[in-house]
């Protein structure tokens, strides 16, 4: 009796752990595709690329190494949404992008080109690309200037904070540069350059599994529950 009970609870240890190694590789993978497909720097280049067809402006490239370029632009005001905008706000100087934000992403500086314009926004809440591009990319008509400028041959953008931790920056740099010839990394892969996501290159934005998450928290509650009824003859 002990021994069909003992390899009764073995049985079920085992049904346990494969059931959990189940449940995460599907999350896992359900993780990945969604967060390839709902990329939050790619969504606000996809608005910002309607916005300008419909004012009769062209749609501009997504260049991935511009929007690496971004992502470092975001990551030099360490988290101080304060430094954003306003009479007191402040901004990276132009030397860093040859001095340090290149490097950083591993983009070759003779690809370097002209920044024409940018956009920069931080909330101290999350908020989705169109909520972004509107409420805070878009803020006067300087913005809108600089938005249907002609200007412009190519974009990227850059979202900070998205693994929910504030405050939360948006980031868009314009540039005049030729598409596939400007800002191109070495050996065509940029540099591990994280946390946040930037546009045109299929960042997964990093960040481990949400264990919040109700389908998967529900999913291994109810497997272990009844696991447990199993075992002890419930």
């Amino acid at each position: 009796m002990l021994l069909s009970r003992t390899a009764t609870m073995a049985k079920t240890i085992w049904f346990l752990l494969v059931t959990l190694l189940f449940l995460f590789a599907s999350a896992a993978a359900a993780d990945t595709q969604i967060k390839v497909t709902n990329n939050p720097a790619d969504k606000l280049v996809a608005e910002l690329n309607n916005n300008r067809t419909a004012h009769k402006a062209s749609a501009l490239y997504d260049n991935p190494g511009l929007a690496c370029l971004a992502l470092q632009y975001i990551k030099a005001y360490e988290g101080d949404c304060k430094a954003v905008g306003g009479p007191n706000g402040k901004k990276p100087a132009d030397s860093q992008f040859a001095e340090t934000f290149a490097p950083n992403c591993g983009i070759q500086a003779s690809t370097l080109s002209q920044i024409t314009g940018r956009l920069l926004g931080c909330q101290s809440e999350y908020l989705h690309a169109s909520e972004a591009f509107s409420q805070t990319l878009i803020r006067n008509s300087k913005s809108l200037d600089i938005l249907y400028s002609k200007n412009h041959t190519e974009v990227g953008a850059a979202v900070s904070g998205t693994d929910g931790g504030s405050p939360y920056f948006w980031c868009v740099l314009f540039s005049s540069g030729k598409p596939n010839s400007t800002f191109v990394f070495e050996g065509g892969v940029p540099k591990l350059s994280k946390p946040g996501c930037f546009s045109g290159a299929n960042d997964e934005c990093s960040g481990a599994h949400d264990w919040s998450q109700p389908s998967l928290v529900w999913s291994f509650g109810a497997t272990a529950l009844i696991a447990l009824g199993y075992v002890l003859g419930l």
